[in-house]
């Protein structure tokens, strides 16, 4: 189905039938029950944005045993955020909670592989270019340098990169 034959559905559609497909949705996928809570909930996307930083948390350091890491599903988290939220500063603190989890990963449980470093990386610049695009620096200098220091003793040439990363954003 195309978005034009959707819309033509949609406007054939009465209003209560909107609605309540409106609520199967809601009911039924979680992402559109994010989606609806951070456009219409009291706390606009606060609640949301709680529940993706936990995932994130979950991955590295569970409340119980070892955390697996899998970039994959933290990512994830995010990139949902993204979809859901449009609050710039709210976007950098996830990625930058990512990041902040992974260097404290590495630190906890020992080196780890290239491929967990250059995602680690590719996030960091990410996150400080949104930053730096949007006027973010003051709120979020401290820890995006904080993560460089605590990367001093990490392997794969981790720190040196960060340490590029961090320069060529924040002081150019």
């Amino acid at each position: 189905m195309r978005i034009s034959e959707l819309k033509r559905n949609l406007n054939e559609s009465t209003k209560e039938q909107l609605v309540k497909d409106i609520v199967d949705l809601f009911k039924k996928n979680e992402f559109v029950k994010d989606y609806y809570k951070s456009k219409y909930g009291d706390d606009n996307s606060l609640s949301v944005f709680i529940k993706h930083k936990d995932i994130i948390e979950n991955e590295f350091f569970p409340e119980n045993g070892f955390g697996d890491a899998r970039l994959s599903v933290a990512k994830k988290a995010i990139t949902e955020f993204k979809k859901i939220c449009s609050e710039k500063a709210l976007i950098a603190e996830l990625m930058v909670f990512y990041v902040e989890n992974g260097v404290k990963y590495t630190d906890c449980y020992g080196d780890i592989n290239e491929q967990f470093y250059l995602s680690m990386e590719g996030m960091y610049e990410r996150a400080l270019k949104l930053i730096t695009d949007n006027g973010l620096a003051d709120s979020f200098n401290e820890r995006c340098l904080e993560i460089v220091h605590d990367t001093a003793d990490m392997g794969w040439g981790f720190h040196g990169q960060l340490c590029e990363i961090y320069y060529s954003y924040i002081e150019e």
